[in-house]
């Protein structure tokens, strides 16, 4: 089958360590499915990857990609909760399983023609989502599903800001706060991903920009260039939830801030199966979907990372892989 694998790691040039080539169709172990790969998205992690942040050297060769739909061994349509773990691991929650591993990590991944992924992975997708529109949810829009409803627990008419509108999880939670009946802000250093914040119903803000009330959720994924203007807007008792720091991993803590306020900070990784299940849940009942900038083949793959490196997306890339011979398109 037709895959793209990462076969060494560069920092300063990752795609260079990214290669097409066949190799063979995945087997299947005991409780584990395999999946005809119709679409799957790029995310941040597979660039990281192919960077050599978080991802030993020793564990390559591996194919990528960390969301993917298409169809079970039964014909039906499926999207993959991408964390493969086990909740009794991590005392019910298996994002605190000290073993878990996402798609990619310590199994291959999905831009491939086929995966293999325990069948507890494997949830159906609603009829009201197309297939392109469920490979853009499994990491981003799960990572922001989980900091908004299950560690800040956000309710209609909450404010909430988002750092950083132009990265995929934020853009996530933008549109999920709103389609929870939130107030959102959302800030960016560029004019058009404010514009485009503001087409989907957030108000934008400069990057630092004044917001103009005190919020009571903050969804930080930006780090050390926003952290200080996260705590100056957030009110007394009000909730940071911590998901990335694309910035820089080290902000001043501000500690006399946080506790004379009495501000909490949570941190929040992934998102368990059974908040995956709701996510797509909400997503039929709302009617929220996500931003799909373009869809590319497989065979495009470097072209689709060059536009994320370059920072000229304003969505999700869906990357779709040939059809194996003999599959029906």
């Amino acid at each position: 089958m037709f895959a793209a694998v990462a076969i060494s790691q560069n920092p300063t040039d990752p795609l260079s360590g990214l290669h097409l080539q066949d190799v063979p169709i995945p087997e299947v172990e005991p409780g584990w499915s395999r999946v005809r790969v119709i679409a799957s998205s790029l995310n941040m992690h597979d660039l990281w990857t192919l960077r050599g942040v978080g991802h030993p050297a020793e564990q390559l060769p591996r194919i990528l990609g960390c969301d993917a739909v298409g169809y079970d061994e039964a014909g039906r349509r499926v999207v993959v909760y991408p964390v493969i773990a086990s909740p009794d691991r991590g005392h019910g929650d298996e994002t605190l399983d000290p073993q878990r591993a996402l798609l990619s990590e310590q199994h291959d991944g999905a831009f491939a023609e086929y995966l293999t992924v325990p069948t507890r992975n494997l949830l159906p997708v609603p009829e009201e989502l197309s297939l392109d529109e469920a490979a853009c949810l499994p990491v981003a829009w799960g990572t922001a599903y989980r900091m908004l409803f299950t560690q800040a627990g956000i309710r209609a008419g909450d404010r909430v800001l988002v750092q950083g509108a132009g990265g995929g999880v934020a853009s996530a939670a933008i549109k999920l706060a709103l389609g929870a009946g939130a107030t959102v802000y959302a800030t960016s250093r560029s004019e058009d991903k404010l514009a485009l914040a503001e087409e989907w119903g957030a108000r934008g803000i400069p990057t630092g920009g004044r917001v103009p009330e005190r919020v009571d959720v903050v969804v930080e994924t930006v780090g050390e260039a926003t952290w200080a203007h996260s705590l100056k807007c957030l009110r007394p008792g009000g909730t940071v939830v911590v998901a990335g720091a694309t910035s820089g991993m080290n902000p001043p803590a501000d500690l006399g801030r946080v506790f004379y306020l009495q501000q909490r900070i949570l941190g929040s990784t992934g998102c368990t199966l059974v908040e995956m299940r709701g996510l797509l849940r909400m997503m039929a009942a709302t009617g929220v979907r996500p931003v799909i900038d373009r869809t590319m083949p497989l065979s495009e793959i470097h072209k689709a990372f060059q536009l994320m490196i370059d920072g000229e997306l304003a969505g999700k890339v869906v990357i779709h892989p040939p059809t194996p011979e003999g599959a029906p398109a």
